[in-house]
């Protein structure tokens, strides 16, 4: 059999927090983080380097909080720190696959992290290690979404790829409608346009205005991640 050739050099895996969760009402489901760390192992033996931002959904959201009540800077910090947790259980299951990961963080953390330094995030890509981007932009206001597109532009990623519970971008919510067609290519314009809700649109116009591809592929398959990194045909490509 043809051993499946890469798509890309390196790229960014965004992950929002409620893909740890599998059947638990919140919190990280240890068999969902174990299947994620196996497919990411996989794709770094085809040679590809990835970097991961995670969302912090699973734990704490800080726009949530904030409707609650609660001052919404105080919010997006809690959710910054939920997204470090989330790092180090992904580093863990990366580790115990006998894959090399560093999780770097856009707060200060030293006694669990690395600060995020961008050149030193590269060298870590560079030396085969997966790199956990934690914590966002560091920065209350920004969502998770903008700071993937953020860390991909500024590591050289050549795609974001964005894992989500469907297909691919729809015309419409194919939760919501039977009739809804899933696009093979979108471009970002009609992203923002048709209020498409692949990402927040701060994201999606950072993807646009430097020329950064974007796949969204459904990461609840079995070897979802690999196949998207290997068949242009998984998912939706959105670009210019």
């Amino acid at each position: 059999m043809t051993e499946a050739k890469p798509l890309y050099r390196r790229v960014l895996l965004k992950l929002s927090g409620e893909a740890l969760m599998g059947d638990l009402d919140y919190g990280i489901e240890p068999d969902v983080i174990q299947r994620i760390a196996a497919e990411v192992a996989d794709v770094r033996k085809l040679g590809i380097e990835v970097a991961i931002v995670i969302g912090g959904g699973n734990i704490f959201r800080g726009a949530g909080l904030a409707r609650s009540g609660m001052d919404r800077v105080t919010g997006d910090y809690m959710g910054m720190l939920a997204t470090v947790m989330n790092a180090l259980a992904i580093q863990d299951a990366l580790e115990s696959q006998e894959v090399y990961a560093r999780v770097m963080s856009a707060l200060q953390i030293h006694e669990v992290c690395e600060d995020y330094i961008r050149r030193r995030a590269v060298r870590h890509l560079e030396k085969g290690r997966v790199v956990l981007l934690a914590a966002g932009t560091g920065n209350p206001f920004f969502t998770t979404d903008t700071a993937a597109s953020l860390r991909a532009i500024e590591i050289g990623a050549d795609v974001l790829m964005k894992a989500t519970k469907v297909s691919g971008v729809y015309d419409s919510d194919p939760a919501l409608n039977s009739e809804a067609a899933m696009f093979d290519t979108v471009s970002f314009d009609q992203v923002l346009v048709d209020k498409l809700n692949v990402m927040d649109a701060t994201a999606v116009v950072m993807c646009r205005d430097n020329n950064l591809p974007l796949r969204v592929f459904n990461m609840t398959k079995p070897d979802a991640l690999l196949k998207a990194m290997t068949d242009s045909e998984v998912g939706t490509l959105v670009t210019a």
